[in-house]
């Protein structure tokens, strides 16, 4: 799934990638969650949008939930949710808290860190909350911004929230791999490397978000460098899958997956793209 136009709001591109694994997973109800959550969003003004198939005007909180709204009444129309009481939820079942769970009076642990992109004018704050597990670990469970910023990154946030809810980190690794390079049109800039004593260039606030979150997540010791779970929960080693990379085999062979290290990366729609697990890297 992709958006396309010159006059679409910053982020939304984002928000379509990172959507676009949900689609391509095996729970039908973890993609409605999803949409159900971008359907909530709401941008700076709303407005009334005719939508498919019959052309019903409705009003909408943003174009954000505007997406949300189409890419759901598509999926009504192709039956996508007709009898999802009785479809598998793996992705589902393996969420720590479907809902995001509320501080008490005395608060909750938090990380921040301050975000500007000259370029976009950007300029915000990233805080990401996190929960201490019976373990005496740490794990993010969601994240928000404050601050100067495109309204439709807020949809992204939703998003990532929660993919960082499901138990196994590999889920969320992937999500922010898939963005450590998006990039959007005079959206470059620099910005210091998290952990490091130097600056690099970024091709957008959302790639730098995603490598921001993908530190925090090494630091915290979940994600190797590679953004893989250091301690798996499985949820991502399907049978079908396991067998595939052992075998280095898939449905079309390729190159190398960086992500799942079957031979089956090839290019589609200019695109880097995993047969095998549907990891999708630079486009060209």
């Amino acid at each position: 799934m992709w958006v396309n136009g010159a006059e679409q709001p910053r982020g939304l591109g984002a928000i379509a990638k990172t959507l676009s694994m949900d689609m391509r997973s095996e729970d039908r109800a973890w993609l409605k969650m999803k949409l159900d959550a971008l359907a909530k969003a709401r941008d700076e003004q709303g407005f009334m949008l005719a939508l498919p198939p019959d052309g019903e005007r409705v009003w909408q909180s943003g174009v954000v939930a505007a997406f949300a709204n189409i890419v759901r009444r598509r999926c009504q129309a192709l039956g996508t949710f007709g009898d999802i009481e009785s479809q598998a939820t793996p992705v589902l079942d393996a969420l720590f808290s479907k809902k995001e769970p509320k501080a008490g009076p005395l608060g909750t642990m938090s990380w921040t860190v301050d975000v500007a992109n000259g370029n976009t004018g950007d300029d915000f704050v990233l805080g990401v909350k996190e929960l201490q597990l019976p373990d005496g670990s740490r794990r993010p469970y969601s994240i928000w911004l404050a601050g100067e910023y495109p309204k439709a990154l807020d949809g992204l946030c939703k998003l990532l929230s929660l993919d960082m809810r499901v138990v196994d980190a590999n889920w969320i690794g992937i999500k922010l791999k898939k963005l450590v390079n998006f990039g959007e049109q005079n959206g470059e800039f620099w910005a210091p490397v998290p952990g490091e004593d130097r600056s690099a260039l970024y091709a957008s606030t959302v790639a730098y978000i995603a490598s921001l979150l993908l530190h925090r997540y090494k630091v915290l010791g979940i994600l190797d460098d590679d953004g893989r779970a250091i301690q798996s929960a499985g949820i991502l080693a399907l049978p079908d899958a396991v067998r595939v990379i052992q075998n280095e085999t898939a449905p079309v062979k390729g190159k190398v997956c960086p992500s799942c290290h079957a031979a089956a990366m090839i290019k589609r729609d200019g695109c880097e793209f995993c047969t095998a697990c549907g990891w999708t890297g630079q486009c060209s």
